[in-house]
């Protein structure tokens, strides 16, 4: 709870540049990344998405390589099953299990390799949105791109309580703890149970107290979200610009291009 991404977010540099701008660099990279058949044009994104939340985001690079690797840690198991189960050809290796020949071709370790790459290369570019720019400015954007009031402020409103009952969950289970209630197996399943009871009487108590505190300050069904004005400088326009340039050089370069 001491750092989440919202904390880097708000004390970003990048924070304070047109969110509209960077909505765009993200869709760009997300969709190169995806139409592309090789893996070096999402890794090519992946990096230069890195740079810039790192170096002009200054977000520190040991945490941005934790949150990153999270991601990566889940899709290894998928690379691992796709490069021995899929594909066929002359096997670049391979060795018995219980019999069974397991070994992996060319077109599997391809294609496990370009999921690897779109997975870094799509995470880089959405950390890079969510490190630089605060989720109350995110909700600003969705109203003014015309989502339904009704989507964005029941999302607004989801995104708030779920640290505030985490917090409320935190409190519960340490004065569980320091009580020995996680001792053993029957203890910590009673404590568990407990706990879940408890957040859901708060969730219900939050939820009359917002509902009464909303009706007490006139909510006529509509809230206002303040949106400020970022023009687009002409620096920011020059490296979105040169970034495009990169990504479409290498996608064209590489079409029909396999590491193997």
């Amino acid at each position: 709870m001491t750092y989440i991404l919202d904390d880097y977010a708000v004390l970003s540099p990048l924070r304070f540049r047109n969110n509209w701008l960077k909505l765009a660099i993200v869709t760009f990279g997300i969709l190169a990344g995806v139409s592309s058949s090789s893996p070096l044009v999402p890794l090519t994104i992946a990096l230069c998405m890195s740079f810039t939340t790192i170096h002009f985001g200054k977000v520190p690079a040991r945490f941005y390589l934790h949150i990153l690797a999270v991601p990566a840690g889940f899709v290894l198991v998928s690379v691992v099953i796709i490069a021995f189960f899929f594909g066929d050809g002359t096997k670049i290796f391979s060795f018995d299990v219980f019999g069974y020949s397991l070994g992996v071709d060319p077109q599997g370790l391809n294609m496990a390799l370009l999921i690897l790459a779109r997975t870094i290369g799509g995470m880089s570019c959405l950390f890079f949105l969510s490190l630089t720019t605060p989720m109350i400015e995110l909700f600003a954007v969705l109203k003014k791109a015309k989502f339904p009031d009704s989507f964005v402020e029941i999302s607004m409103m989801m995104y708030r309580y779920i640290f505030v009952f985490l917090d409320v969950a935190m409190g519960i289970k340490y004065a569980q703890e320091v009580r020995l209630g996680y001792r053993n197996f029957k203890t910590s399943f009673r404590s568990m149970v407990m706990l879940g009871a408890n957040l859901f009487i708060r969730s219900w108590e939050q939820g009359e107290k917002l509902y009464l505190s909303m009706n007490s300050r006139c909510y006529d069904g509509k809230l206002i979200m303040y949106d400020e004005k970022r023009p687009v400088k002409m620096p920011e326009l020059l490296l979105t610009g040169a970034y495009f340039t990169i990504v479409l050089t290498v996608f064209y370069l590489t079409r029909g291009m396999s590491l193997i």
